[in-house]
């Protein structure tokens, strides 16, 4: 499951379930809607979403793959829950919401990352939860990692395989059953060191939220 946003259903592997799912020509739709009801320009967006403005502008035309941090720091500009830019409906439900196995709605990271949303469905969420498998990758395991950023804190609980992290300079190698709190602010990586993969689960929390 590399690309995540193509037109048709998907086959989630961990359940076996055959679901719809957002493709990229309705996600850059809400994209661009949404910039313009909120009066933003290309030029601001691509500030707030971390790109250059001819990136952001492929983005918005539907001619690139979108990873989930773009469209993270992109709902937090619009001030909107990530739901409505990948689905098109806000989330409702205040009390609780339950995701079957297999029923998560499926996103992009980053190449060789397969991220499940699991709280599609409940308002105002102060976290992102979401199971994560990283594939496998032998060329990657004797290489630097490569480190990105995205604002708040960062939790993760390794379900099975293992997996490497890397933050400015540290690394820790975690087994199933190991958890890690960080910042997610400071640049960080991880990559699976297991030939099965690694299956995580990754719950990120906003700015706002861990600075009350």
């Amino acid at each position: 499951m590399r690309c995540l946003y193509k037109v048709g259903k998907c086959i989630h592997p961990t359940g076996g379930l055959e679901m719809d799912y957002p493709t990229i020509e309705e996600i850059a739709e809400r994209m661009h809607a949404l910039r313009e009801m909120c009066g933003y320009t290309e030029e601001e967006m691509a500030v707030a979403a971390e790109v250059d403005v001819d990136e952001y502008r492929a983005y918005e035309r539907g001619e690139r793959d979108f990873s989930f941090m773009f469209l993270y720091r992109c709902a937090e500009k619009f001030g909107v829950d990530l739901m409505e830019i990948m689905t098109g409906k806000n989330p409702h439900l205040t009390d609780f919401a339950v995701v079957r196995k297999g029923e998560g709605l499926p996103m992009k990271a980053h190449e060789g990352f397969d991220f499940y949303h699991l709280a599609t469905k409940f308002k105002n969420k102060i976290a992102q939860p979401f199971l994560v498998e990283a594939e496998y990758h032998e060329e990657e395991q004797d290489k630097p990692i490569a480190l990105g950023s995205h604002e708040g804190q960062e939790f993760d609980f390794i379900l099975s395989g293992n997996l490497r992290f890397s933050q400015e300079g540290r690394i820790v190698d975690l087994e199933p059953g190991d958890s890690i709190y960080y910042d997610s602010g400071k640049k960080h990586g991880m990559i699976a060191t297991t030939k099965e993969g690694c299956v995580f689960l990754a719950i990120v929390m906003k700015r706002d939220i861990v600075h009350e």
